[in-house]
């Protein structure tokens, strides 16, 4: 029978039937060593060669399949069939087969053969193949396997077969190797870098066409793409307790042993864990203290980052001395992983210790919201102790608390009371919350969870009644958050009539202002004040058409000005098909490291700008009056130049006041540190820009945690024009920027345990470079070094300013990011 070497989970895979050349069939099939056989044909988007028999366009196919185990038909064969007037052709039927993958011998073979019955007089056969689905070392086959399909031949199951699916070496060229790297690579035996795998599959397909073109494959070729586990599954006798190698010869050969109980628990462990955490131990560990040795070792796990995994001795270390560990809220986190859940006397344990350990600090308790822990009463346990948040430190985390929704276990949640609770005291807190749970109702997957919150919230704040203070009852306030709904919806309707315009910028502005001043001329004076859906304590009142412009850029994105009640102005960029949840992140991100350097009297000037999501592809942008350093230079040759123009004097330094200087410096490096923490990429002067009063800022936030267009790009974005302005590499005001970023730096490694529990929140959220990597949180984690102690960490960042100044591929890139600029 078929048996792994560890414990298996189940797993869904795939099998393709493709050619290299012309010919592609495509299915997919599960797996499991106790489930039957089972797969799923697709489709075939490219139609069989015209070769021999087969020269007429295909109507009318079906795939025949059956099992052989020692040569011999095992069960009947099945198969799908297909009609079609033509390509593409597609299947999408699922196929069982009877017989288990734990029945299953080594000589077990799949004979695949594809039908042609178009004529109508009778079927005639386009090919077959067989695989084994051992392979020598008596391994189950996983991924993908290309195999030859032998052309009007039916796929023969003896052993030998007459049509074996392996290509022989010697026939091998370079597609097979080119395809033997792409499988390597699906695997993640290759690391990703993706502006190079771009160019590489680029140059694969290009390789494709031109060896098709040359050969006229008289051969289709079969790929099946078998299920991967998470560990070997190999072959091994009925009855026999291990799986004897082959014989070890006297050359310098790696064997591989396989031990069919690795992964399994030892009962005698087992035994000895349980009676270490009964009940009755409880008694005697309560005096318990560790030695200095263990002292060290349970200092060392407690600082752990969140990210980390803690090893089984590591655990029972912990529970041995939990009682003593009590008085250390730090290590709270660290015993709850220690608990082993399923038991239901320990859980009890952990609970009624929990209760009496030394209250966590919010930071940590934000972790045990992430998807790793499942205890209801561990989720409420940590929304007890954010309830001691005020409002302004709540919204830093209320994009996260909306994503730890999905991560609970019912719809009527605790952490979902305690937002709706919240919401109701702050209207702040109320609108943002109310635009978070809106964007999540086009998932289908927790669709559902965030309906239910959406009702509540807007149940409760209906019961709210007017107080004495003058505030507005419940309904009221709840109309005038719908009412934001609807205003976005009518930027929708007239960005797409703008986009349609053909012409000059200036005549999509015209458009704009003319559809402002007409069709929509409501949206000039609203009948009732808008809260403002950036800042909701700010109340619009319309838009001022003649102050309203568009920005040059495919998506036409609308800069409007609104009206407020207080007499003044509130500027806003409307975007529509641009996904703004990643700039919302960042930009949060942004926010909460300019209040934690706040905290440590430390302010860098950052420009944390409001930004919101208001659907996938849709959202507002605060607009902040500034150039970017790509038009300053352009216009005034240098930064310098620029801050002379707005902040000059003459006994300052470079001509400049001493105020300026300083926050163009500070703001500098804050965001040299934020933007390398954050991994943020394509990085150029467009996206760089400068305030008249000396602040840096970035925009645009579409590449994060390392992920860049530009090849090699420099660890932070710091053009030796931006040195240049500080009075070159040599000057006192380049020296105190590097001791800024290196302060900075240190302040928020103290803080990288909150940073990173709120990325792992994060990580189902569907923003593109947080889903899309699995291993996100970690590269954060890498870019805090704290393996690092503060001196050393100093040391580390200084080499990295030195590198990106220095760094001269960057320079190349920008200028030929000019180029491209000019020309477009």
């Amino acid at each position: 029978m078929a048996a792994a070497t560890a414990a298996i989970s189940r797993t869904s895979a795939a099998a393709a039937v493709a050619g290299s050349n012309s010919s592609e069939f495509r299915f997919f099939l599960s797996c499991d060593i106790s489930l039957p056989l089972t797969f799923r044909v697709l489709q075939a988007p490219i139609p069989p060669p015209a070769q021999d028999g087969l020269d007429k366009k295909v109507s009318e196919l079906f795939v025949e399949c059956k099992l052989y185990i020692d040569g011999v038909q095992f069960g009947l064969p099945v198969n799908t069939r297909l009609e079609s007037s033509g390509p593409p052709y597609c299947w999408n039927e699922l196929i069982t087969l009877c017989t288990k993958y734990r029945d299953l011998t080594s000589l077990a073979q799949l004979a695949f053969t594809v039908w042609d019955v178009s004529s109508g007089e009778g079927s005639s056969v386009v090919g077959g193949a067989t695989i084994f689905l051992f392979n020598s070392k008596k391994q189950l086959k996983t991924g993908r396997q290309k195999l030859r399909l032998w052309p009007q031949k039916e796929a023969d199951g003896r052993v030998p077969t007459t049509t074996p699916g392996k290509v022989p070496k010697n026939e091998r060229g370079e597609i097979e190797r080119l395809e033997r790297l792409v499988n390597k690579y699906e695997r993640g035996q290759i690391q990703h870098v993706d502006w190079l795998d771009r160019l590489a599959f680029s140059a694969v397909d290009r390789v494709k066409e031109k060896e098709c073109e040359r050969l006229e494959n008289s051969f289709p070729s079969l790929v099946v793409e078998f299920c991967s586990f998470e560990h070997r599954v190999v072959f091994q006798e009925s009855g026999a307790n291990f799986y004897a190698p082959a014989p070890v010869s006297l050359s310098n050969e790696l064997v591989t042993v396989w031990d069919p109980e690795l992964g399994r628990t030892n009962p005698s462990e087992h035994k000895q864990l349980k009676l270490a955490r009964s009940l009755t131990r409880g008694i005697i560990d309560k005096d318990l203290k560790p030695s200095s040795n263990e002292r060290k070792l349970l200092q060392r796990i407690i600082k752990y980052p969140p990210t980390r995994d803690i090893q089984a001795d590591e655990k029972q270390l912990i529970w041995k001395f939990r009682f003593s560990l009590m008085s250390e809220k730090k290590a709270l986190t660290k015993f709850v992983r220690s608990v082993d859940w399923s038991d239901i006397q320990e859980a009890k344990q952990a609970i009624e210790l929990i209760g009496k350990w030394e209250t966590i600090d919010v930071a940590d308790a934000l972790e045990l919201l992430s998807p790793d822990f499942k205890s209801e009463e561990v989720r409420a346990y940590a929304v007890s102790v954010l309830e001691r948040a005020d409002d302004e430190e709540m919204q830093c985390y209320l994009l996260q608390l909306v994503q730890a929704l999905r991560f609970e276990r019912s719809d009527k949640s605790c952490l979902a009371h305690f937002l709706v609770n919240r919401a109701l005291s702050n209207i702040e807190i109320a609108s943002f919350l109310r635009w978070y749970v809106v964007v999540e109702l086009h998932n289908p997957a927790y669709a559902r969870r965030y309906y239910s919150t959406y009702d509540m919230l807007e149940d409760e704040m209906m019961k709210m009644v007017a107080r004495e203070d003058g505030d507005e009852d419940g309904f009221r306030l709840w109309q005038s958050l719908s009412r934001q709904t609807e205003l976005t919806a009518q930027l929708c309707s007239i960005m797409k009539d703008v986009k349609n315009v053909r012409g000059s910028a200036q005549k999509k502005v015209e458009k704009l202002r003319q559809l402002l001043s007409g069709v929509f001329s409501e949206l000039t004076n609203f009948d009732e004040p808008i809260r403002s859906p950036l800042a909701p304590k700010l109340l619009l009142t319309g838009v001022v058409p003649q102050e309203s412009s568009i920005f040059k850029s495919a998506l036409t994105p609308l800069r409007l000005t609104f009206k407020t009640a207080s007499g003044g102005a509130s500027k806003i960029i409307f975007k529509k098909g641009d996904d703004l949840r990643q700039d919302q992140l960042v930009i949060q991100m942004v926010s909460l490291m300019d209040r934690l350097l706040k905290l440590e009297n430390m302010d860098l000037h950052l420009t944390p700008y409001r930004v919101l999501a208001t659907g996938q592809d849709e959202g507002m942008v605060e607009f902040i009056p500034s150039g970017s350093l790509a038009q300053i230079l352009s216009d005034h040759r240098s930064i310098t130049s620029y801050l002379q123009k707005f902040h000059p004097d003459e006994d300052g330094p470079f001509g400049i006041t001493a105020q300026c200087l300083e926050t163009f410096i500070k703001s500098c490096a804050g965001y040299s540190v934020i933007t390398y923490i954050m991994g943020v990429g394509d990085r150029h002067l467009d996206n760089l820009l400068l305030r008249d009063d000396g602040c840096l800022f970035h925009v645009d936030f579409a590449f994060i945690l390392g992920r860049d267009p530009k090849p090699f790009p420099p660890p932070m974005k710091l053009c030796k024009e931006m040195v240049e302005a500080m009075g070159g590499a040599e000057s006192q005001y380049y020296t105190r920027f590097k001791s800024y970023c290196c302060e900075a730096y240190n302040i928020l490694r103290n803080n990288s345990s909150l940073i990173l529990n709120l990325f792992k929140l994060m990580e189902r959220s569907n923003i593109p470079d947080i889903s899309s990597d699995e291993n996100g949180t970690l590269k954060l984690q890498e870019k805090f070094r704290l393996d690092l102690d503060d001196e050393e960490a100093i040391h580390f960042f200084q080499a990295l300013i030195n590198e990106s100044v220095s760094a001269l591929f960057p320079q190349m890139v920008e200028t030929i990011h000019r180029w491209a600029q000019y020309w477009r």
